[in-house]
């Protein structure tokens, strides 16, 4: 599960990083921004529309203990309207977000290289870093009502493994969009012309390709993975914070890095690779140490393989 919400936010990243050629450090904030603004519609919706009061509560999701998801019943069965319409307002905004940084933060300084567009990313992502902390608070709330999340247990060789409703909404969300993706990149005019740029801008461009139209499209699909993305990792953990984007980048640059940097499947699979570690590695070590276990296998992967796994594969 882990993974596949580190694979999808790391299509967006990969996205940007092989048409634009820098790496994005607001990325990580782009997720929270998107979760927080989906998890206020969501709230708003489930909570009824209540009075001024009430609505500025579930517009801050809870801000200081004033409402909880789990009073107001949230999951995926039982107010499914509320988490759709979170998941469009969290994409829609996360769009909104990433185009707006791109025309007024990046765009101007696009010709200069990749070092100032990195460093200007890193001032965005403290901006907007601290700007969720001082509308949103510090604190660390439960989002979703955990207790009649609906559960199914199928059997294995052995047991059974439990599965949620929420674990299945993320499988169903995130493989839909990644599979779109493929069908996008592979079947469709704008498809082949984000390839063809990613293969070489210059040519594109002489070639009649609309590259400032592709840049644009390329920030509205990645902005909108990544706000489904922060979205779903909410709804599946069940808790919500302004640094959870933060603390989730370095696995996504992992991710993008050891599936092969400027590449689509590559971040999908090293999504679930770097996942996998991060959530089986505390079965052998501290769970403080998770994380590290996911660098090293990066890094291993990285030794047989400098290029990463999808090393050599022009085309998304």
């Amino acid at each position: 599960m882990r993974g596949l919400v580190i694979g999808l936010a790391g299509v967006g990243l990969s996205m940007t990083y092989s048409i634009l050629n820098f790496a994005n450090f607001a990325h990580g904030d782009y997720i929270t921004a998107g979760a927080f603004s989906g998890w206020a519609a969501t709230y708003i919706v489930a909570g009824g529309f209540g009075s001024e009061a009430d609505m500025i509560s579930l517009a801050l999701v809870g801000s200081g203990g004033s409402v909880f998801g789990g009073a107001l019943g949230i999951n995926v069965a039982e107010t499914p309207l509320a988490v759709i319409a979170g998941l469009i307002v969290a994409g829609g905004v996360a769009i909104v977000l990433a185009l707006g940084v791109d025309r007024y933060g990046f765009k101007p300084i696009r010709d200069a290289g990749g070092i100032p567009l990195l460093i200007t990313s890193i001032g965005v992502a403290f901006a907007l870093r601290y700007l969720l902390l001082f509308v949103f608070g510090s604190d660390t709330r439960g989002t979703t009502a955990i207790g009649s999340i609906p559960q199914t247990r199928p059997e294995i060789v052995d047991g059974t493994v439990q599965f949620t409703a929420h674990d299945l909404a993320l499988i169903v969300v995130a493989g839909g969009l990644m599979l779109g993706v493929h069908l996008l990149l592979q079947r469709t005019k704008l498809g082949k012309a984000m390839r063809a740029m990613s293969d070489d801008e210059s040519l594109a461009r002489i070639t009649g390709i609309p590259t400032e139209r592709v840049i644009r499209s390329t920030w509205i699909i990645g902005g909108g993975l990544t706000g489904v993305a922060g979205y779903m990792f909410v709804l599946w953990k069940g808790t919500i914070a302004f640094n959870d984007g933060w603390l989730l980048l370095l696995l996504i640059f992992a991710a993008v890095i050891l599936g092969g940097i400027g590449s689509i499947y590559g971040a999908i699979l090293g999504g679930l690779v770097i996942g996998v570690t991060a959530s089986t590695a505390v079965i052998w070590i501290p769970s403080g140490f998770a994380r590290a276990a996911a660098f090293v296998v990066m890094i291993l992967v990285l030794v047989v393989r400098p290029q990463g796994i999808f090393s050599g594969r022009a085309t998304a």
